[in-house]
């Protein structure tokens, strides 16, 4: 237990060093903005209690403000996608997984269910994110833009992570 909390705290500092110190910097065009700090929230065990869920959201977002000098914009990004986490995963998944202390991941449930799972989420995030960061009805079609395009470069790169990091079993294929 005392192991796992640890190990997770220091994924936590990675992911957002990472985050901060490399993806930050890249300027790839206006519409792709990745963040792949998101998947500290996204790979928490299924068996999460909801509230811990929420805490560990404030607490990636409020990090990410304090980097991004934003007046809580990811933070109210990742709280949404937090509280809408726990619905995804009822809806998604059986009573089994939702007790078990697995992460979601291409390991555990396979390609379609863990693309399909971040897409969702990555999703919900970047739109509450990015809708907050305009502020205005007016550039509506370029925060669409910045909202798909972000989505899917972002889960691009968690979904390289996971390949990475973890073991793929051969169930997932």
């Amino acid at each position: 237990m005392i192991l796992d909390i640890l190990s997770y705290i220091a994924r936590f500092i990675f992911i957002v060093l990472i985050q901060v110190l490399v993806i930050n910097n890249l300027e790839i065009t206006t519409y792709i903005n990745p963040y792949i700090y998101i998947v500290i929230i996204l790979s928490l065990p299924f068996n999460t209690k909801p509230w811990v869920v929420l805490v560990i959201s404030l607490l990636a977002g409020t990090i990410m403000d304090s980097f991004s000098n934003s007046p809580g914009l990811h933070m109210a990004a990742c709280v949404f996608m937090g509280y809408f986490r726990r619905f995804y995963l009822l809806f998604s998944t059986n009573k089994e997984d939702q007790s078990s202390n697995n992460h979601p991941s291409i390991s555990s449930k396979g390609w379609v269910w863990f693309i399909t799972y971040a897409l969702i989420l990555t999703f919900l995030h970047h739109f509450v994110l990015f809708f907050l960061e305009a502020y205005s009805i007016f550039e509506f079609t370029d925060t669409v833009f910045r909202i798909f395009f972000s989505s899917i470069f972002s889960v691009l790169i968690i979904t390289i992570g996971q390949l990475l990091f973890y073991k793929v079993s051969k169930k997932s294929y």
